[in-house]
Parts: structure tokens; C-alpha cells; sequence
């Protein structure tokens, strides 16, 4: 008789497939924002991960702007193994400086393209998962920052 019940336990588990009862919803960084019990009528229309896209080649559409008004372009945010940065020239000036620090203000590279580079490749493999901040130094003094993430 003991084996009759345990049988039927288990059976009933399997056929009301649990774990559809409960969905999540998560933000782009990851966070649970929503969790919902779905006891009858449940819809399958949780939402999926989103797939990594593999890129063959960079295009525009690809690169993040900081506004329709500046020329610094950068990607992926979040990082996992190399930040692109790319820039165009204008008006003569051009950026002297790039610098990587971490976010308690240490400085952990520095890289200084030449006049003509309108691009930086930066290494993300060597530090830790967390956030970083890259300052751009122009030619004519101006100083942009970027805060990228590291997985």
C-alpha cells in the first residue's frame, strides 16, 4: 500500500509540472522584478533570455552613443573580454588619453593613441567582474568618462 502512494505522489508531481506555476521576470542586469503563482490558466509567455548575439562585424547600429552629438562609440557594456572604443576627428581635435580605473579611483591603464588612431581596443580579461570607469582626454582639455561593466 506504501508503494501505492509513493507511486502516486510522485505521478501527480509529474503530470502538474510545478515548476510552470511560478514564473519570473528579470531587468537587463539581471534582477528578479516579478514573480507571479499562476494557479489555472497560466500563459506560456514568461519571458525568455534574451540570446547572445554573435557579431561577424561591427556596424553603427551595433555601437552605443552618448548622444546624437558626440563621436564616441563603444562595445559591448557589459564587457567580457574587450572593450571597442571608436572615435572621429573633428575640428583638429582629437583624444591624447585613454585611462582605465577601477571605482575606487586606481589607475589600472593608461593608453595613448596616436593622431591618427580613430580606435582603442582595451583588455577586459585580466580584471575582476564589477564596474569601471574610462576616461576619454581630448586635445582642447575636455574629459569624457564611460562606466562599463565587467562580467
Amino acid at each position: 500500500m506504501r508503494y501505492y502512494v509513493a507511486f502516486l505522489v510522485f505521478g501527480f508531481s509529474i503530470l502538474t509540472k510545478a515548476q510552470q506555476k511560478i514564473t519570473f521576470n528579470y531587468d537587463s542586469a539581471g534582477n528578479q522584478i516579478l514573480r507571479e503563482l499562476c494557479l489555472s490558466g497560466c500563459s506560456q509567455s514568461a519571458k525568455q533570455a534574451e540570446e547572445v548575439k554573435e557579431i561577424a562585424a561591427l556596424t553603427e547600429d551595433d555601437l552605443l552613443k552618448f548622444s546624437s552629438e558626440d563621436v564616441i562609440s563603444y562595445y559591448p557594456n557589459p564587457v567580457k573580454e574587450e572593450l571597442y572604443i571608436k572615435w572621429e576627428l573633428q575640428e583638429g581635435n582629437y583624444i591624447t588619453s585613454i585611462q582605465v580605473f577601477s571605482l575606487t579611483g586606481q589607475l589600472l591603464r593608461s593608453y595613448s593613441p596616436n593622431l591618427h588612431n580613430t580606435s582603442q581596443n582595451i583588455p577586459f580579461q585580466e580584471y575582476p567582474r564589477g564596474v569601471y570607469a574610462v576616461m576619454l582626454y581630448y586635445k582642447n582639455g575636455d574629459q569624457k568618462s564611460i562606466k562599463i561593466i565587467k562580467q
